[in-house]
């Protein structure tokens, strides 16, 4: 497997520089999960990096992408396929007529 040297900003790994495995595409995977076991035994706490974009200023064309630390620890939202419908947020009505659609009653 081939792996890039990258970055990550911010959180307890702040300033370091890790290899992380890239898949076919040559991209790192977009979350990087770090597990820090707990000192008195507890479940573990995992720290969330994010993939974003790396400045182009740096003159480095290989290392492409950077992690920047996320401390809600959110999961992400997966894949995006075109086909797929948005997810309905909360205060939204299923049976609403979707946006961009005319109502029926409109003629």
């Amino acid at each position: 497997m081939k792996s890039e040297d990258t970055p990550f900003e911010g959180g307890p790994m702040d300033g370091r520089v890790l290899p992380v495995l890239v898949g076919m595409t040559g991209h790192p995977p977009k979350t990087y999960r770090i597990p820090v076991p707990d000192p008195d035994g507890g479940p573990p706490t995992v720290l969330v990096y994010r993939r974003v974009p790396r400045d182009a200023r740096g003159g480095l064309r290989f290392a492409r992408w950077k992690y920047a630390y996320d401390p809600s620890g959110r999961p992400g939202s997966g894949r995006k396929w075109p086909w797929s419908r948005p997810e309905a947020g909360p205060g939204t009505d299923p049976d609403a007529t979707p946006r961009g659609k005319p109502d029926d009653a409109d003629g």
